[in-house]
């Protein structure tokens, strides 16, 4: 009588030790993820912060600024036109 009861015993241990190792590999997976997510939370906190800094910088030349600066402003950075008689050098040593 003793021999079923014992055949129980190994079944749930082993069932109970399946569980434990499904939810720690899980549990593992979880962490890795959220590891993941901060670091790119901790990115679009960086790309926020650059932003809202451009986005004030804007607001400072639109209140004090006159549409030329704007547009010249805009014209060399993004376009990178410069004046005729300006000289550019430009560093080519990677430095």
């Amino acid at each position: 009588m003793s021999k079923p009861k014992r055949k129980r015993s190994i079944i749930v241990r082993l069932l109970v030790i399946c569980l434990s190792a499904y939810m720690i590999t899980t549990l593992i997976g979880l962490w890795r993820n959220l590891n993941e997510k901060k670091k790119e939370l901790s990115e679009l906190n960086t790309q926020l912060n650059v932003k809202t800094a451009d986005v004030e910088e804007l607001k400072v030349l639109l209140s004090t600024g006159s549409e030329q600066e704007i547009v010249e402003k805009a014209a060399r950075q993004r376009l990178g036109y410069v004046y005729s008689n300006e000289e550019i050098y430009i560093d080519i040593s990677g430095n």
